[in-house]
C-alpha cells in the first residue's frame, strides 16, 4: 500500500509583505501553493497509490474564492477517476461542511469527521489490503476540547487524522492533545496537520506533520511538500520519503560584517553570498549583522525595498525579499552613559510599550494586529531601533568603537 500526507494548502493566501514584487512575479507566488498541490497530485498518480490523505486547511479562510474551490474540486477528480481514494479533514482556517465543497460525490472521496465528530471509516485497496482512518473535522475555528479521547482501539492498520497541536500550558485552542496519549493509541500513522513545520513526532508509532506545502514567508523555510508512505503489507510497517513540491524555497541568510565597508563592497559580498545558496527558485530573507558599521545613508539604502532590485536582477528567477539589520556591539560609552542606554531599552522596547505605540495601527488592520503578536516581528522592532541607535552613537563619538 501507498499513501500521500500533505496538509495546509492554504489555498488562497494573501501572501503579505510581497506587493512590493514585479506584478507577474506576485501573481506567480500567489499561484505557487495551487502549484505545490497540483505537484502532489501528479506524483499520486505517477506513484499510483492507494490513499491521499489532507490534514485540514486547504483552504485560507471558511470562505474560500470560487476559483479555489473549482481549482480544489478538478484536483480531487483527477484521483478519484485513477480511483485513489482522499480523505479529507477541514481545519481552523477552513471550518466548513460537506455542503460547502464543490468536490463531486464519489465513493473515493470522503470528508470525515464533519462537525467536528470523531469518526472511522474503513477502505481496501485495490489488492484486498484493509486499513482504516479515524479523525474529525473543524465546523468552527478554535477547539479547546481533546478530541483525542474519543479515538477509538486500533483496528487492523489505523490512521489517525487530526489537524491539531500539542497541548501547551495554555492557550491552546486547536484541539490540544498530549503526545504520550497518542502514542498510547499506537495507531501504526498518525497524519497530522496545523503546524506548518515538517517534523516526525514519533517514529513507533510515526506521528508525523508534512508541514505546510509552500512557505508563505520568511518563516516557513526550506523544502516544503509532502511525505510519500509505503507500507509493507505482510509487517505492517511504513517508510517514509518525503517529497519536495514547492516552486519556491524560502531561505534566511546572515552576512556578518567586521569593519566599515563600501556600499559596492557590501553589495559584492551579498550577491556572493546570496547566488552561493540558490535552490531552484529562492526567496531570499538576508539578516546583515553588525550594522554598527554601516552609515546612515547606508541604512536607510538597505531599508529601501526598490535598492533590492539590483540584486534580484543577478538572482533571477531568484528574489531577495526581506533584508534585516541587527547590530552586534555599540560604539564605546562611559559608564554612566551605557547604563543610561540600558535603561532606556529596558522602558522604550518591552513587548508592552511596543504593542502600545502601535496600537492605533493594530486597531485599523488585522494583520498589523497579527504581526504585533508574533514575537519575531517585534524582535525585528528592537533590531532595527539598535541599528538606528548605533548609527547616531557612532555619528556623535566620530566613529570611535
Amino acid at each position: 500500500m501507498k499513501f500521500i500526507h500533505l496538509a495546509d494548502a492554504h489555498l488562497d493566501s494573501p501572501f503579505r509583505g510581497l506587493s512590493f514584487l514585479p506584478k507577474r512575479e506576485y501573481d506567480e507566488i500567489r499561484q505557487s501553493a495551487a502549484q505545490s498541490l497540483t505537484r502532489i497530485v501528479d506524483l499520486a498518480l505517477k506513484e499510483q497509490v492507494d490513499l491521499v490523505l489532507i490534514a485540514g486547511d486547504t483552504f485560507d479562510s471558511n470562505k474560500p474564492s470560487p476559483a479555489s474551490q473549482l481549482f480544489l474540486a478538478r484536483q480531487v477528480k483527477r484521483l478519484t477517476d485513477a480511483q485513489i481514494q482522499v480523505v479529507m479533514i477541514f481545519g481552523n482556517h477552513d471550518y466548513m461542511t460537506r455542503q460547502d465543497l464543490l468536490v463531486e460525490n464519489s465513493p473515493y472521496f470522503c470528508l470525515l469527521g464533519d462537525q467536528e465528530k470523531v469518526a472511522r471509516e474503513f477502505f481496501k485497496t485495490k489488492t484486498g489490503f484493509a486499513y482504516n482512518v479515524t479523525g474529525f473535522s473543524y465546523s468552527q475555528n478554535h477547539i479547546e476540547a481533546d478530541l483525542l479521547d474519543q479515538f477509538p482501539e486500533k483496528e487492523g492498520y489505523t490512521i489517525g487524522l487530526m489537524h491539531a497541536a500539542q497541548r501547551a500550558a495554555s492557550g491552546n485552542v486547536y484541539a490540544p492533545f498530549d503526545l504520550s496519549q497518542m502514542k498510547e493509541l499506537n495507531y501504526d500513522y498518525f497524519a497530522l496537520g496545523h503546524i506548518h513545520a515538517r517534523q516526525i513526532l514519533s517514529e513507533k508509532p510515526l506521528i508525523v506533520y508534512p508541514g505546510n506545502i509552500q512557505g508563505r514567508d520568511v518563516g516557513e523555510l526550506g523544502e516544503k511538500g509532502c511525505y510519500l508512505a509505503e507500507v509493507d503489507e505482510t509487517s505492517g510497517q511504513t517508510s517514509l520519503t518525503f517529497v519536495q513540491t514547492a516552486p519556491i524555497t524560502w531561505k534566511q541568510l546572515t552576512l556578518e560584517l567586521d569593519q566599515a565597508i563600501d556600499k559596492s563592497s557590501l553589495h559584492a559580498k551579498a550577491l556572493e553570498l546570496l547566488q552561493e545558496n540558490i535552490q531552484g527558485k529562492t526567496y531570499f530573507s538576508l539578516k546583515i549583522s553588525g550594522s554598527e558599521y554601516l552609515t546612515s545613508e547606508e541604512i536607510d539604502l538597505w531599508q529601501d525595498q526598490e535598492a533590492w532590485a539590483g540584486l534580484s536582477a543577478a538572482l533571477a528567477p531568484s528574489q531577495l525579499v526581506d533584508v534585516r539589520l541587527s547590530v552586534r556591539g555599540l560604539v564605546s560609552l562611559n559608564n554612566s552613559d551605557r547604563e543610561a542606554l540600558a535603561a532606556a531599552e529596558a522602558e522604550v522596547l518591552t513587548d508592552e510599550k511596543i504593542q502600545q505605540l502601535a496600537a492605533s495601527w493594530a486597531k485599523k488592520d488585522p494583520y498589523a494586529r497579527r504581526l504585533l503578536e508574533d514575537g519575531e516581528f517585534r524582535d525585528q522592532v528592537r533590531d532595527l531601533v539598535a541599528v538606528k541607535l548605533a548609527s547616531r552613537l557612532q555619528a556623535m563619538t566620530g566613529g570611535e568603537k
